[in-house]
């Protein structure tokens, strides 16, 4: 009876409950955004494009997934709410339909030393526990295998129950076995100071012998020096007994008073450790960074041999192989191994680790190894660590947001990105894409096209439809859809070569190479094939090469891309020679910020639990700047007119007439060439996209002197009428007399390229070798290799034809 009651409902007219398969957004102004609305279907996969800083972002991740985020935190209890990030409501009308967001953006993974790819993706859990059940001889618990977990032995008394009250105390002993190594502390690596680039130890210490960034006399640190009374402060160091040099160096954590106050007292080098050396050297400030470059070597641990374990943890075995030794596999390798294992009493382990090792070959990223630090990843590669997670979930009804998926993915590889993408719609998924590259749009169930430009001349919804729709539209990103770049007629003449010999970092196979110079050579080859390997292992520490990475610029909501790339410094001193006063008045961090706001131009009211309410200052309405600063002029402009012009203007207004400044239109037009002409010179760094942070970047490395330049990705986050502009630009840069290296996945700067260097023929020990060298035209013609298929059939395509993945 119930079977046919549930038979009857079923074909009954649809539920109401199936008519919400809409997420509707009305009037939504975050950032650039004009007030725009947009309805996007579930269940579907949408892609987002535009030109860079049309407001893709801001639609996608600052209304969007933003709101759904805030609205599950709101859930929780407020004591809950207290430890996460509070969000505030997006600046948008109405929000409807929406579903929880899962953002997979393109963060590099976090920087510190402990995190490795293993450690990021719970494979390192699976296999810690895999040894401690199987490994021969056993040594105890997962933590056993971990090296983050140190040992630990304490004995003492204990208090034991005899039963009717009575106790008895007795010694015992408790031990702990972790799987660090104790030498490194499960770094893999050992650090041994050059004492000469601590101190001058002719000066003593009052004269100022401390030569580390921040160690002044006369901050607390004199105090310190000067109160312990551990040594003299007025003997040169060279003079101090073994046991005051020791308590200078290396004294352990001491309480001491100085002054009245309880302080704690510790030695130069574990100070040192703790607070430059527990941070990944890449992330530390730039003089930090030179001085721990010169003061501090780093070798591999002599005991653990770089694995990071103990030598009980290496001792442990199954068929013959560690924990240490597993991880070092390649995945793709580690996957087969792993298959070849047969016991019944882990075999729901053993599908779950095979199912997420398989996970990592099907996304392209079989070629790494799980002990391979994170902060070593790519953007992609990070990107794509992180959706593995999602491949396998079993939720369904999610909105998936992507922020360029195909982002360090060679031609060959888009394909199978769109397979995963797709994956994830037909299990019932809204999947959201910000993308530029014409073989993921094709893919698209719905096309949402903002712009028409970038910074206030985008912000609005320019084509919403389909991608045959979006081809007739007549948009910018619909007339470059089709875009083919030819091989050029005529290439350049090389006036020199750079010498790589028996290059052999992480996967590349001893390879010797001869880079052209005075010509832009492309440096291509699948993910994982050895081309970033290849640029930092042997080029770039050269002198006289800048290289331009994909690290983010660092920088707070004060920094802008005035104050970033040192365009202030000459205004400043122009506005204040100009009206004869100080300098420091025409900064908002320094004496002429507004004292209501602290130049921050809005005031930040803290609501505890409930979101940070952010309002535009009274006092200075915005401009960041005390009134009477603001009076001071040059050129008939205020300091806050300035900072509010776009580039262009800028460009314009301190290149001629009496407002003329030579070393501030330099940076300008450095900025105007990378395509940045829209962005206001005061625009805070945290609203920039990752295209146009990029390009900041590269505007500002432009200014260093150096005859090679080595571009990691540069077309990263660019439009596809950008990537004309960026060619113009690197063509400036190579007739000018400069070397230009790129590595890069864009056909159209394959096209562009003087010379190819081509790395393969696969990924990690299937890769690095050079499987071909020359001009684009002869890759184009062999066709021998993937890159060289795709690259032929790019340039050979048609209007109108079906695109090769």
């Amino acid at each position: 009876m119930s079977m046919a009651t549930r038979t009857d409902t079923r074909s009954s007219a649809p539920h109401i409950a199936d008519s919400h398969d809409l997420i509707r957004v009305h009037g939504a102004r975050v950032n650039n955004l004009k007030d725009i609305s947009v309805e996007i279907p579930k269940r579907r996969l949408t892609v987002f494009t535009g030109v860079s800083g049309s407001g893709k972002s801001s639609l996608v991740f600052g209304t969007i997934a933003a709101e759904s985020q805030r609205m599950i935190n709101e859930t929780y209890s407020a004591f809950v709410q207290g430890f996460m990030p509070t969000l505030a409501r997006p600046e948008v009308d109405v929000l409807e339909g929406l579903t929880t967001a899962i953002i997979v953006d393109q963060e590099r993974m976090g920087s510190n030393p402990r995190s490795t790819v293993g450690t990021a993706t719970d494979a390192n859990a699976m296999l810690r526990i895999l040894f401690s059940r199987l490994g021969q001889p056993h040594i105890g618990s997962p933590n056993a295998y971990s090296f983050n977990v140190p040992s630990v032995k304490a004995s003492g008394a204990i208090t034991v129950e005899r039963g009717a009250g009575k106790t008895k105390t007795e010694r015992a002993t408790f031990t702990r076995l972790g799987g660090m190594c104790p030498r490194c502390e499960g770094m893999g690596a050992v650090t041994d100071f050059d004492l000469s680039a601590l101190y001058d130890d002719g000066l003593s210490l009052n004269e100022g012998a401390l030569t580390i960034p921040g160690y002044s006399m006369d901050g607390w640190y004199g105090r310190i020096y000067r109160g312990c009374g551990f040594f003299d402060p007025d003997k040169p160091i060279r003079k101090y007994t073994r046991k005051e040099l020791h308590d200078l160096l290396y004294k352990e954590p001491t309480k001491i008073k100085v002054e009245g106050i309880n302080l704690t007292y510790e030695g130069l080098i574990p100070k040192i450790q703790k607070s430059m050396l527990s941070k990944d050297v890449d992330a530390l400030q730039p003089h930090i960074r030179a001085f721990v470059e010169r003061a501090v070597t780093f070798s591999t641990c002599p005991e653990c041999d770089g694995t990071r374990l103990g030598k009980e943890a290496r001792s442990s075995k199954i068929k013959g192989k560690n924990i240490a030794d597993v991880c070092s596999m390649q995945i793709s390798d580690l996957a087969v191994w792993v298959r070849s294992l047969d016991d019944p009493s882990v075999a729901p382990l053993l599908t779950g680790l095979q199912h997420l090792l398989d996970s990592f070959a099907e996304i392209g990223l079989g070629y790494l190894s799980l002990d391979r630090p994170a902060g070593t990843l790519s953007g992609g590669e990070a990107q794509r660590t992180k959706m593995i997670r999602h491949l396998g979930s079993s939720l369904t009804d999610v909105t998936y947001v992507f922020d360029e998926p195909t982002i360090g993915l060679h031609p060959h590889d888009i394909a199978r990105m769109n397979d995963l993408l797709l994956q994830l719609r037909d299990k019932g998924n809204t999947v959201l894409v910000v993308e530029h590259k014409p073989e993921a749009i094709a893919i698209a169930d719905h096309v949402v096209d903002l712009g028409p430009r970038a910074g206030t001349e985008g912000g609005e919804v320019v084509f919403e439809g389909t991608v045959e729709g979006l081809r007739a539209s007549g948009t910018l990103t619909g007339r470059h859809l089709d875009d083919r770049a030819s091989v050029k007629p005529s290439v350049r003449t090389p006036s020199g070569v750079l010498e790589v010999r028996g290059a052999g970092t992480h996967n590349l196979q001893d390879v010797d190479v001869d880079i052209p110079l005075g010509v832009l050579v492309v440096l291509t080859g699948v993910a994982g094939s050895g081309k970033s390997s290849l640029i930092d292992g042997s080029v770039s520490g050269r002198d006289g090469v800048v290289s331009v990475d994909q690290g983010a610029i660092k920088g707070s909501r004060r920094s802008n891309p005035a104050t970033y790339t040192g365009l202030l410094d000459p205004i400043r001193k122009a506005f204040a020679k100009t009206n004869g006063v100080k300098p420091a008045l025409f900064s908002a961090n320094s004496e002429g910020a507004c004292p209501a706001c602290n130049g921050a131009g809005v005031i930040y009211t803290d609501l505890g639990v409930m979101a940070t309410v952010e309002s535009t200052c009274e006092d200075c309405e915005g401009r960041r700047f005390q009134a009477e600063v603001l009076e001071y002029t040059f050129g008939g402009r205020s300091i806050a007119d300035v900072l509010a012009m776009p580039v262009a203007e800028a460009e314009e207004f301190f290149g001629a007439g009496e407002a003329r400044i030579p070393a501030a239109h330099k940076i300008l037009q450095r900025l105007a060439d990378v395509g940045l002409g829209y962005v206001t010179l005061g625009q805070p760094l945290t609203t920039l996209s990752g295209g146009e942070r990029q390009r900041l970047k590269l505007a500002t490395r432009m200014a260093e002197k150096g005859g090679v330049y080595v571009l990691d990705e540069p077309t990263t986050g660019l439009h596809l009428a950008d990537v004309e502009q960026l060619l113009g630009l690197l063509d400036r840069l190579v007739d000018s007399g400069k070397s230009v290296i790129v590595i890069e996945h864009h056909q159209a700067v394959m096209a562009h390229a003087d010379w190819i260097i081509d790395l393969g023929p696969g990924a990690g020990h299937d890769g690095g070798r050079i499987v071909f060298e020359g001009t684009p035209a002869d890759l184009v013609t062999t066709r021998s290799t993937l890159t060289g298929e795709h690259l032929a059939a790019y340039v050979g395509a048609r209007p109108g034809l079906s695109r090769t993945p």
